[in-house]
């Protein structure tokens, strides 16, 4: 997408009519092609999980959580945002035109420029809310169990869209603008008129450390489930007491393990995030002409445009069998820094040949 001269100065980008004949589709087309068919794959693993798996519980409803509903609509946003935004870059390939060059009084501009900062926007608070639910099912359950449930769960995508509505059309109410960016090919905030594009970046940068606070915060709790039920098996032998509480503990050894799936998706998605923001992030706050020399703006835009093609292809790469693997080598690491204390304590025997069914565990 672009080896067009930025040494014209960005009053030259903003007006431009036409594409340089060295202008390429080829970037373009792949990551619009490789955004849909993730997100077509993503949603149809989701959609068989939403139908239900016979294989678990009564008709197989409980293979489906409020995690799962988060997940359906972060795809769902991502599978919107590639749609309606990059036809509009392969239109202007195809005519060989500037978006502004495309549709009178620049609305062509203004569209794709409000779509990346909706879809992009919309996307980071949508893994704020798989993390913030990730961080209330752990560290606060009794509270989770009252009042969050699947069909609350369904509520957050229209919030979320408001919300990112309304944030997001500041610019069309004059507080900062939309300009064109070169080569022609898209639209974004302008630089350094306002500091509206300083804002959008740092509320997104806020939402990244919120989401890792989050993460950072099960990750302490899944460590301390781990530790409590390892001295729990240091206390009565299983089958003493009424009932025994050997179901008891087979339940809390998949609810670690299904935690750690679930934590390990969302670390990645987040990490995939971070990492596709931060050019952004530094362009937001480069100076502008500093910015144009490096093209940053450039790289800005493709690494955020990244997000939405990796996050589908993460959920359906890690399936459950990846998943128990990357549970399985994170137990075997865990278990050599542990084996010499364990080797000290009365039970460690049997501790030490289980140590690895609470994390480790198949869910």
């Amino acid at each position: 997408m672009g080896n067009a001269s930025v040494d014209s100065g960005s009053e030259d980008c903003e007006s431009r009519q036409w594409l340089t004949s060295d202008e390429s589709p080829a970037i373009s087309s792949v990551m619009f092609s490789a955004g849909v068919l993730g997100n077509l794959i993503a949603l149809a693993l989701l959609a068989r999980r939403w139908r239900g798996d016979p294989g678990r519980g009564a008709g197989g409803r409980s293979a489906i959580s409020l995690f799962h509903v988060l997940v359906t609509e972060l795809v769902f946003t991502d599978l919107l945002g590639t749609c309606l935004i990059s036809p509009v870059v392969l239109a202007s390939y195809a005519r060989n035109q500037t978006l502004v060059a495309l549709a009178p009084g620049s609305r062509v501009c203004t569209y794709f420029a409000f779509s990346m900062t909706f879809f992009s926007l919309a996307t980071m608070l949508m893994l704020f809310a798989m993390a913030l639910e990730r961080y209330l099912a752990i560290g606060h359950p009794y509270f989770y169990q009252r009042h969050f449930s699947r069909r609350r769960g369904l509520a957050v995508l229209p919030v979320i869209y408001t919300a990112s509505l309304l944030f997001c059309s500041l610019p069309l109410l004059d507080y900062g603008q939309f300009v064109q960016y070169c080569p022609g090919t898209w639209c974004f905030i302008r630089h350094g008129r306002t500091a509206y594009l300083q804002l959008y970046a740092t509320v997104l940068l806020l939402l990244i450390l919120a989401v890792l606070a989050c993460n950072f915060s099960v990750i302490l709790n899944l460590i301390r489930m781990h530790r409590r039920g390892r001295r729990s098996r240091c206390g009565p032998s299983p089958g003493s007491g009424r009932g025994g509480p050997g179901p008891r503990r087979r339940g809390e050894r998949t609810s670690v393990a299904e935690e750690a799936d679930h934590l390990i998706l969302l670390a990645i998605m987040t990490i995939t995030f971070a990492v596709c923001s931060l050019p952004f992030t530094i362009f937001a706050y480069m100076n502008e002409t500093f910015s144009r020399k490096k093209k940053w703006d450039l790289q800005a835009l493709r690494f955020l445009s990244i997000n939405s093609i990796i996050d589908p292809w993460v959920f359906a790469i890690l399936r459950p069998p990846v998943l128990r693997l990357m549970r399985s080598v994170l137990c075997c690491r865990i278990s050599s820094r542990t084996q010499d204390a364990a080797a000290h304590t009365s039970c460690s025997t049997p501790s030490s040949a289980s140590k690895q069914a609470d994390l480790c565990g198949q869910s």
